[in-house]
């Protein structure tokens, strides 16, 4: 970090929250507000003029999105602080944010409150999530596991367990209904049955 005071850059498409976050860095004495920018591409642009030390983005974002920008800032500045925002909180999400090398994830709403301590948190820390988010990150490591069947599957099963159509799950996996299908197949044959209801059955009398 290179002065007491830190360069932030926000990056949001939607305008409503624009004069909100303005207020809130009209009342922090730490951060000061280089810029607000409604594209990854328009802050890209304008990174060397801006130089911040921490980027806020929104993860849903017209076409490059926030995670897929992180990549972007990266090659700016590898060593320059990325905190997502989002009003999701799936964890499949959050995972490719922070394998894409972001520090920190807040789910909305962003209060004046969350936000300031959001930052501290990058600053003094270097890392920062919602509680909620840690209660999620949590409770997947205290999922159950079954030791027949591969990372993959045990996700697979975790949704089916949770009621999830083969869409859905497709979609939280960022993968297609053909490969869950395939998936599906194969935990039936692991397990000796053909249907979701017998599986489900199975599944309850192994863990």
């Amino acid at each position: 970090m290179k002065s007491n005071i830190l360069k932030i850059i926000i990056i949001d498409s939607d305008h409503l929250f624009h004069a909100a976050y303005r207020y809130y860095f009209e009342t922090y004495q730490d951060y000061s507000l280089q810029g607000i920018y409604i594209s990854v591409e328009d802050a890209i642009r304008d990174f060397d003029n801006a130089l911040p030390d921490i980027i806020v983005s929104e993860v849903s974002m017209p076409e490059v999105c926030g995670i897929e920008g992180i990549r972007l800032f990266r090659k700016k500045d590898p060593e320059v602080k990325i905190l997502m925002i989002s009003a999701q909180n799936d964890f499949e999400i959050i995972k490719k944010a922070f394998k894409n090398q972001a520090n920190g994830y807040l789910t909305k709403p962003v209060t004046k409150k969350r936000m300031f301590n959001a930052l501290n948190s990058l600053k003094f820390e270097g890392a920062t999530m919602s509680n909620d988010i840690v209660k999620k990150v949590i409770s997947m490591f205290h999922r159950k596991s079954y030791h027949n069947f591969s990372e993959r599957e045990n996700q697979i099963i975790d949704y089916l367990c949770q009621g999830a159509t083969y869409k859905l799950i497709a979609d939280k996996l960022f993968v297609t209904t053909s490969t869950i299908n395939f998936h599906i197949q194969n935990i039936y044959l692991k397990l000796d049955v053909n249907s979701k209801s017998e599986a489900l059955v199975k599944l309850k009398e192994i863990s």
